[in-house]
């Protein structure tokens, strides 16, 4: 069997390294998807540039992509850390969940957001119509359409590294789902 191992700051080249160290400046630790990334010279900038773009998206609602995608692509690392910076961003555990399972009651446009994320994750793009028609109901625009699609491919990306990995997580871990979405 295969180990991947995280590298640590003197496994890593200079300009990772400083990356590094913001990181540890803005955050207190390098977390290991983070650290995952610099084993290659360019993938972390290159990840951090594409979460840290400008977007339409507020950070509420791109945790709301990120929680959906997360429990879609079955990644418990990027459940984890969702889960914390969701509740930073003011949900609820028990709202964390229910975004986990592709709804958001308590908030019409973020149910619309949710349930539109879990249709284009699950169908490679192809929202159901239902979907799309409650999204733009909802107030959303054709860019901020775009953005999800980003926000979307962005997590898939961090899930896929971790879901072919499974280095360890290093969040508080969140709590299986009682029902497997598919």
């Amino acid at each position: 069997m295969t180990t991947f191992n995280v590298p640590t700051r003197n496994e890593v080249s200079e300009a990772n390294q400083a990356i590094f160290d913001k990181l540890n400046n803005a955050l207190g630790f390098v977390p290991n998807l983070y650290a995952y990334y610099a084993k290659n010279e360019t993938a972390l900038a290159d990840y951090l540039a594409l979460q840290n773009r400008k977007t339409t998206l507020s950070n509420k609602e791109k945790e709301v992509i990120n929680l959906v995608v997360s429990q879609y692509n079955g990644c418990r690392y990027c459940q984890s850390a969702h889960t914390v910076i969701g509740k930073m961003n003011g949900f609820t555990d028990d709202q964390v969940l229910e975004i986990r399972r592709g709804t958001a009651s308590f908030d019409n446009k973020l149910d619309a957001l949710a349930k539109f994320t879990r249709s284009a994750a699950s169908n490679r793009g192809n929202a159901s119509q239902e979907s799309k028609n409650a999204f733009f109901e909802a107030g959303y625009s054709e860019a901020n359409m775009i953005d999800v699609v980003i926000v979307i491919a962005d997590k898939t990306v961090s899930n896929y590294i971790h879901n072919l990995t499974g280095f360890e997580i290093d969040f508080p871990v969140a709590p299986e789902l009682e029902t497997v979405l598919g």
